[in-house]
Order: structure tokens, then sequence, then C-alpha cells
């Protein structure tokens, strides 16, 4: 992928890039987009509405298991093959979950969307990480960053739209004709030999320790947040999946050609982005899951004016854009990074003291600030990530940093939804149901907290040569 010289992207480069983000987009969409339809879900299938959200939590764990393998697939079978397989593949997913009519079926099709989806991530970041110089990067993961903050805050108020003025169902079978476009374009602009060389044998071993791993993990938080009584069975899954994780760093840092590299941890801005970013993003996704629920059946509105109420958090997005790399030369990325972070916070914490009585005059802006921190934060992870990074490790560093996002929303969810179950559980029979809400914000606000402890062992300096903090301006 080239730059003219102005520094902005080549054309077709640009295109390239601009459906890559289009697929992206798509594919944060679908994770959720039925957020506010839960409700009329779970009717259909006759379960509880919070349970559902096993549907949201089996697409991001898929997509985060398959991530890794999926680079390697993409290297061996060429990016634009790959590519429009995934975009095949997640267009008949998504008519099979419009066709489902249990709970389970429905869960099955969403694992299939998730593996088409994994297999759209290594088309794009890595091609244009190892074409970008350090100092066009802002401007280059600008093109891919968006679909991450724009499709969770969109996805609701779309969601309820299509819930409240037909059906569920059309969730997904608006991606048929969206896919059947992606589809064309990627084969005539992805060249053909793209991304296609020889690479080490597929580690196996890695790939089963990973996807074992990252299944006991975030399964045994969904069924605790299905029940919080219930818990001895999880908890094992829970150690079992610390454990397995464990086995495959020490497998990862032998292996000769390891599924997954663990070198970049000694670069203190890559490292802080996978440990404390983390944190971050699934707190961050927390967000867009617990609103539209919170407005629904805490406040008493319909799926659609929910919705609407969170595309606020969007037009906080949209504000913050044209600033950010104002803020960054300005500031660097570690004081962004950290005001960001408390500012979110501050944000989290007073939706804690929302209630159907609360103005908008006062809800809205705070879900505005809240819009911006978040926007800020995300695009401060998503660049300072590669700032220290070397070209010859950028590919183990993008398959890491890809998966961590992908584990983190998921974590954000199942979070979400464990939280919720747990302030019905202290209720003590009150039936109150916006304290269960309040109560949740409260934990988020203080996980949140926790982010600003790794980000504060960010050097000043961090990142400078990509934000550009610290150098004279030219006249």
């Amino acid at each position: 992928m080239t730059t003219t010289r102005s520094g902005a992207l080549a054309p077709h480069a640009r295109r390239i890039a601009l459906l890559v983000a289009s697929a992206f987009f798509m594919e944060n969409l679908d994770a959720t987009v039925i957020v506010t339809a839960l409700p009329q879900m779970a009717d259909s299938f006759g379960v509880n509405a919070v349970d559902v959200s096993i549907g949201i939590t089996a697409y991001v764990l898929t997509v985060a298991i398959f991530i890794p393998a999926s680079g390697w697939v993409a290297d061996r079978f060429g990016h634009r093959s790959v590519f429009s397989a995934a975009i095949a593949l997640f267009t008949l997913a998504s008519i099979l979950c419009a066709c489902s009519t249990s709970l389970w079926v429905f869960t099955g099709a969403r694992v299939l969307q998730g593996l088409a989806g994994a297999m759209m991530v290594p088309v794009g970041r890595l091609a244009v990480l190892n074409n970008t110089p350090k100092d066009d990067l802002v401007k280059a993961i600008a093109y891919l960053t968006w679909p991450g903050l724009t499709a969770p805050v969109l996805g609701p108020p779309i969601g309820g739209f299509i819930t409240t003025y037909a059906s569920w169902h059309w969730i997904f079978l608006l991606n048929v004709p969206l896919g059947l476009i992606a589809l064309v374009l990627a084969w005539r602009l992805i060249p053909a030999n793209a991304g296609s060389i020889v690479r080490a044998q597929f580690d196996t071993t890695g790939f089963v320790l990973c996807a074992l791993a990252c299944l006991g993990l975030l399964y045994s938080l969904e069924k605790i947040g299905q029940d919080v009584a219930a818990w001895p069975f999880p908890l094992a899954l829970l150690v079992a999946g610390g454990v397995l994780g464990g086995v495959l760093f020490r497998h990862c840092r032998r292996h000769p050609a390891p599924l997954l590299r663990f070198d970049n941890f000694n670069v203190t801005t890559y490292a802080v982005t996978i440990f404390g970013g983390s944190v971050f993003r699934a707190m961050v996704s927390a967000m867009p899951f617990l609103l539209p629920l919170m407005f629904q059946l805490g406040f008493g509105y319909d799926a659609f004016t929910s919705g609407l109420l969170v595309l606020t958090l969007f037009a906080g997005n949209i504000g913050m854009k044209p600033m950010t790399g104002w803020v960054l030369r300005n500031y660097g990325f570690r004081q962004s990074l950290l005001a960001s972070v408390l500012i979110l916070a501050a944000t989290v914490f007073a939706c804690a003291f929302f209630t159907q009585d609360t103005p908008l005059f006062i809800l809205l802006p705070v879900l505005l600030l809240s819009g911006m921190a978040r926007s800020m934060g995300f695009t401060v992870y998503a660049t300072m990530a590669f700032a220290d990074i070397p070209k010859d490790r950028m590919t183990g560093a993008n398959t890491l940093f890809s998966m961590a996002q992908q584990f983190a929303f998921g974590l954000g969810v199942a979070i979400a939804a464990i939280l919720l179950r747990l302030g019905e559980t202290f209720d003590s029979g009150t039936g109150h149901q916006l304290g269960h809400f309040h109560f949740a914000w409260v934990v988020i606000g203080i996980l949140t907290l926790l982010s600003l402890v790794d980000g504060m062992r960010l050097p000043v300096n961090a990142g400078a040569a990509v934000s550009g903090h610290g150098k004279p301006r030219a006249n």
C-alpha cells in the first residue's frame, strides 16, 4: 500500500482500505446489532433476554479463536481468495441466523458467522502497517479504527428500528445485499496474489491450546452470567482456561514458528495496549450492551427510542475525530490516554445515577462526552500498539493485537451480563430492575480505572515518532 507525496493514501490503496474497513464494519455491527432486539428474540426463542447474550458472546469468541489461524490461512491461500470466501460464508451464516427457530440453532449460526468474520481480519490492517511510514500511521489507522468505534453504537439504533418497525429477522437478512456487493468489490480491487507466500507449518498445538483457553475463559463467564448461583462448574472452567493460557504462553515462547508471538511484550507501548488496552476495550464494549437494555427494561422505552439515545455515543465519536490529531500532537499518547480513561470512568459512574426521570439535557451530554472519551482512547490504543514495533515483527504483533481486541469485546459483554445477574442476587427481593443496572455501572466504572494503572507506566514521549508530540511544526 503506497502513499502519495501529500501524505494521503494512493487512490487504489485507499479503495482497498475502505473496502476492508467496510467489511470490518459489517463484522463489528453484527456483534452488537441484536442488543436492542434481545427482548423480542427472547420471546421468539422462549428464553430470558439476558440469555440471548450468548449469541453475542459466541460470535466474538469464535472471531477471537480463529483470528490467529486466519493470518496463516490468508498467507497460504492469498488474501483475495480468503477474503472473498469469508464474505460469502458470512452472508450465508446471516441467512441461517434469520431462519433460526431456537436459541441453540441461532448460536450455531452465530459461530459460523464468527468464523467468517475472523477470516476478514488479516486482509487490511497488516498491509497498511507494513506499507505506511511511522509519521503517517495515525492517518492510515483511521481507516481501520472507525468500524470498531461506530459499529457498536450504530448497531443498537439500527437493530431497534428494524425490530420496532419490521422483525428482528431482517437484521440479518440485510447482510445479504451488502455481502454480495462486498464480494464483487473484493474480487475487483484486491490483487490475486496478495499475501500468497510460503510459510512454516501450521502450529496446530498452539491453535488447540488457544481455542481451549478462550473457550474456557469466556464460556465460563457466560455461564456465570446466566446463573451466578451455579458457580462451581463455571469457576472450574475459568481456572482451566487460565491454566491453558499459561501452557499456551510457554508453548509459544519455545516453538520456532508459534501461532502467537509474545516477544513484543518487551515494547512498553505494545504491552500497555494489550493489557491496559484490553481492559479499556472490554469496558467500552459493555456500554452499548447495557445502555439499550437499561433504557428498555429500566426506563420502559421501546427498542427504537433506546437505540436513538445510544446513538449519542456515535455523535461523540464523530465529534472527537477531527480533534484527535491535534490532541496527540500537543499532548502525546500518555496524557491523551490518561485523560480519556478518567473522563470515560466519570461518565460511567454518572450512568449509575440515571433514572427514567433524568432530563435529556443531562443524559445526552453525558453520553456525548462518553462517546468522545471512548473515541480518543480507542484511537490512542489502536495507533500506539504499532508505534515502536519493528517491521519484521509487525505480523506477530498484529495477530495478537487482533485477537486481544476481539477477546476484550466478548469479555466486556460477558462481564456486563454477570453484573446484571449479581445485581439481581443482591436485590434482596425488591424487584427494582433499574437498581441492577446501577450496580453494574458502578463496577464497570471501577474496572475502567484499572486501565489507568497500566497506562501510567508509559513514558512521557511514548510513540512520539507516530503522534508527532514534541516535534517542531513546519512554518
